[in-house]
């Protein structure tokens, strides 16, 4: 049975969205966030991002991390005008953001930045580190064009963050003793494309081994290839034959970083 100490600190996931390229019945494109005691902290901004508003406390700062500039990573970006519980958001995010970021958050296709009802900050790693009040570390993932995976350290609890890439050192790296990876999962058992780096359940749970992590999460599933949530069951279980402590996730699954980490 789950149990919780008084006073400990409880950090809870969220996964906001989970498809990879194009929403379905299935789920959002991807964005996960990491709800700790003084923090919002945010992975990519798909189209699962206009659920932070049902989630987020409103009193905590908000920090929200960009692996890459794919669309179906950053296209929930165009409602930050709509976010009603955000006081103050500091982005980061691989080299080239801030110019990404000024010509995707304005006009013709959105409010300016200047012109959101709340301040934002962006920030490039690894030279804007120093803007962070938690520890965070990134290094770069195997994919078709830059893309950061990330490490976070905040209440006692290591979250690592590894979308779009294929099987690598840096992934390893990263996830070693996490308490939770969250690793993308786009092509089925078996399959792969040295020309197009992506993971499937088996080197998902590869990663996780290697890495002595706690806790496995698979998502981005690519839309046009898990069509069907049972599809994924099936990634889990083959993943599972690798790394036991292994789940697919699902839009609006959320998860606890405890003593035990717990599903609901």
């Amino acid at each position: 049975m789950h149990k919780r100490i008084y006073g400990e600190k409880v950090t809870e996931v969220i996964f906001l969205g989970t498809n990879g390229w194009y929403d379905t019945n299935t789920g959002n494109t991807i964005c996960v966030l990491i709800k700790c005691d003084s923090y919002n902290i945010i992975f990519d901004a798909g189209n699962g991002f206009y659920k932070l508003d049902d989630y987020i406390n409103k009193d905590n700062e908000t920090f929200l991390f960009l692996s890459h500039f794919h669309l179906d990573h950053i296209a929930g970006l165009h409602i930050l005008n709509k976010m009603k519980r955000v006081k103050k958001m500091k982005i980061f995010g691989p080299s080239g953001t801030k110019n990404v970021l000024h010509t995707i958050i304005n006009s013709p296709f959105t409010i300016p930045v200047t012109q959101l009802p709340f301040p934002v900050e962006i920030h490039e790693l690894p030279e804007e580190k120093g803007m962070l009040p938690f520890h965070a570390y990134s290094k770069p993932l195997r994919h078709s064009s830059l893309t950061l995976g990330y490490r976070i350290e905040a209440d006692e609890k290591a979250v690592a963050y590894c979308p779009d890439t294929g099987y690598c050192e840096n992934a390893v790296d990263l996830s070693r003793n996490a308490d939770l990876l969250i690793a993308e999962c786009a092509y089925k058992s078996g399959q792969e494309n040295p020309k197009w780096p992506h993971l499937n359940p088996e080197s998902a749970a590869r990663i996780a081994n290697e890495a002595q992590a706690n806790m496995l999460a698979l998502v981005h599933f690519d839309a046009s290839i898990y069509r069907t949530l049972e599809e994924r069951k099936e990634a889990e279980w083959q993943a599972q034959k690798i790394f036991q402590n292994t789940f697919a996730a699902e839009d609006g699954m959320m998860i606890e970083l405890s003593l035990s980490g717990r599903r609901r």
